[in-house]
């Protein structure tokens, strides 16, 4: 199994990219997958080249194979003025139509304050069903009081549970590339 991490951190070291890495802990150990990181603060150049030139450069064509080849997604974003951060949503704008369609993915968000955890629900789970994502039903937010606090394991973990279920349910792609319907996935796995 494929799993994909997106990180919109912006510094080095990222309260947004630990996030994302002890959720994708979490989730191989439930079921053993291959993680990628795709670190969108390497590729911000590449995503405005995208949007004037319509062509993407190298870093950002394998970020964006990445993540149409997952099994499924942990996507993490900061927030900025309530909602995701521009880098964020401009990587999702600039990925095939059809990217995420019926793939798995967790959504999670870091930021100063829990005024803000509201974001999960208003700003990314739209934006994922938008996208046709199967979004699981807990979402991650962690604000800065919640390092080392009492819940953050606990969601961490229920999330990761959620993602790590679906994954045998992600759709897969025949040797043309071509995907193959839920249902027929579901009936191979005898359900």
């Amino acid at each position: 199994m494929r799993l994909v991490v997106v990180s919109a951190g912006l510094s080095i070291p990222s309260s947004t990219r630990l996030l994302g890495d002890r959720l994708a802990t979490a989730v191989h150990a439930h079921t053993p997958v291959d993680v990628r990181v795709v670190e969108l603060r390497d590729l911000a150049v590449e995503i405005a080249h995208a949007f004037t030139n319509g062509f993407p450069g190298k870093g950002l064509a394998a970020a964006q194979d990445a993540v149409a080849g997952a099994d499924g997604l942990i996507v993490v974003t900061p927030v900025f003025s309530a909602s995701y951060s521009g880098l964020f949503k401009s990587f999702f704008d600039v990925l095939d139509k059809d990217a995420l369609a019926g793939k798995p993915v967790l959504i999670a968000a870091t930021g100063g304050s829990a005024r803000h955890s509201l974001v999960l629900e208003h700003a990314l789970r739209p934006l994922f069903a938008y996208l046709r994502a199967v979004v699981v039903p807990t979402a991650v937010y962690a604000a800065s009081e919640d390092w080392g606090a009492e819940g953050l394991a606990e969601r961490i973990e229920r999330a990761a549970g959620e993602l790590a279920a679906l994954l045998p349910l992600a759709p897969a792609r025949s040797g043309a590339d071509e995907v193959v319907p839920f249902t027929e996935r579901l009936a191979a796995l005898g359900h």
